[in-house]
């Protein structure tokens, strides 16, 4: 899966994974929709790289979302960003527009 590396990851990938690789994760990631020319995802990029920069264990996949993104509708991903916590490749929590480092915090916390 292409669009994944451990701890913060900086770029969306076009090249999203299949619901079908999301759901064979295990234990704990992050899956981050939204696209690089958004406004609320740029604004939202240093709440995101503060909390997961401490995280590095977390898998963060960052997918580059739009018009035709399969995975995105797959997920029902209305607004950007969207991070979605997941457990074995199973959704427990997200969050939508959020902007602070304690909004992706409390999402974490919530859960692990």
């Amino acid at each position: 899966m292409k669009a994944s590396v451990m701890g913060f990851n900086p770029d969306y990938s076009e090249e999203a994974p299949t619901f079908e690789d999301i759901q064979a994760l295990g234990g704990y990631s992050i899956l981050e929709f939204g696209t690089p020319w958004c406004g609320h995802c740029q604004a939202s990029q240093t709440a995101v790289e503060s909390v997961l920069k401490e995280k590095p264990e977390l898998l963060h996949i960052k997918v580059f979302d739009g018009k035709g993104k399969r995975l995105g509708r797959q997920f029902s991903v209305k607004l950007w960003p969207t991070l979605i916590l997941l457990k074995d490749g199973e959704e427990v929590d997200r969050i939508v527009r959020f902007t602070s480092p304690g909004d992706v915090m409390a999402l974490l916390n919530r859960q692990i």
